[in-house]
């Protein structure tokens, strides 16, 4: 497994596990197999609904608390400190957990003062509920007074990202500031599968179009959580970390920037 240091020193595997849109028995299927394959990195958070799927599977597993790293997100509708005080210990209860390795807010929100929701944030921290804090869907603005308004060091900023959308200068913000990016919609998705220059590329490499993709993510030193829901694309995507990319082909990924954001909700805050 490869890792990336966040600022508290503490190690995150650079390849997780995604659970978005996965629920139920699925979902505790999906990430049994996916701790069998070699994962040690699981993405979840209270929007998606699987918390407790995620906690049985990491109970049936068999595997110390200790040996995996996971991460969750407080919605939009929960910044107020004290439902971000709930939320941490709730999330602890769904998970049959005694603490997380990183908490986000998931979507910054500007009708609650950040400096409320980081105060809750830095208070879960300091009871020992996350480990680590950081955020998600935040633009260099965002980060900017995320960074100010909080007592705790921002390790982590969960973004949309992929060939399409190679936010460059927010990567090199997080660099600079010592937060590490971690980028979800990895493979675009699915679209990836069916771009011919993709495709052509990954055949070039003797590799799938998701190993083409996520390699090149990873040699930015960014995070990855591609989903996957099959034994085959678990174990396709785990297999990234055997491949190494020529620098003529990831220069051709960095070209393809198509400021293609998937994921644009009305109550994002991008333009901010």
């Amino acid at each position: 497994m490869e890792y990336r240091s966040l600022s508290s020193g503490d190690q995150i595997p650079a390849l997780g596990f995604g659970t978005w849109q996965i629920k139920g028995d699925d979902c505790v299927w999906a990430v049994k197999k996916a701790l069998e394959t070699g994962y040690r990195h699981l993405d979840t958070a209270d929007a998606y609904n699987n918390h407790r799927e995620v906690g049985q599977a990491l109970k049936e597993s068999g595997l110390d608390r200790e040996e995996v790293f996971i991460t969750s997100k407080v919605f939009r509708s929960s910044l107020k400190k004290e439902q971000v005080l709930s939320a941490g210990k709730r999330f602890l209860q769904e998970l049959e957990i005694d603490y997380l390795d990183l908490l986000l807010i998931h979507w910054p929100n500007s009708r609650v003062p950040m400096e409320e929701t980081l105060a809750g944030l830095n208070r879960l921290q300091e009871e020992g509920i996350t480990r680590n804090i950081g955020v998600s869907n935040f633009t260099i603005n965002h980060l900017k007074e995320a960074r100010e308004k909080s007592s705790a060091p921002i390790t982590c900023n969960q973004v949309e990202f992929h060939p399409y959308l190679y936010q460059k200068e927010l990567l090199e913000y997080c660099k600079q500031h010592d937060i590490v990016l971690t980028a979800y919609s990895p493979l675009a998705r699915g679209d990836v599968f069916s771009d011919p220059e993709i495709t052509d590329l990954s055949r070039e490499c003797e590799c799938s179009p998701a190993q083409l993709v996520l390699r090149w993510l990873l040699d930015k030193e960014i995070v990855v959580i591609p989903k996957a829901s099959s034994k085959a694309h678990i174990k396709d995507n785990f297999q990234t970390l055997n491949l190494d990319l020529p620098a003529e082909i990831k220069d051709t990924l960095d070209d393809k920037d198509e400021h293609q954001r998937l994921l644009d909700p009305p109550f994002g805050e991008f333009d901010k």
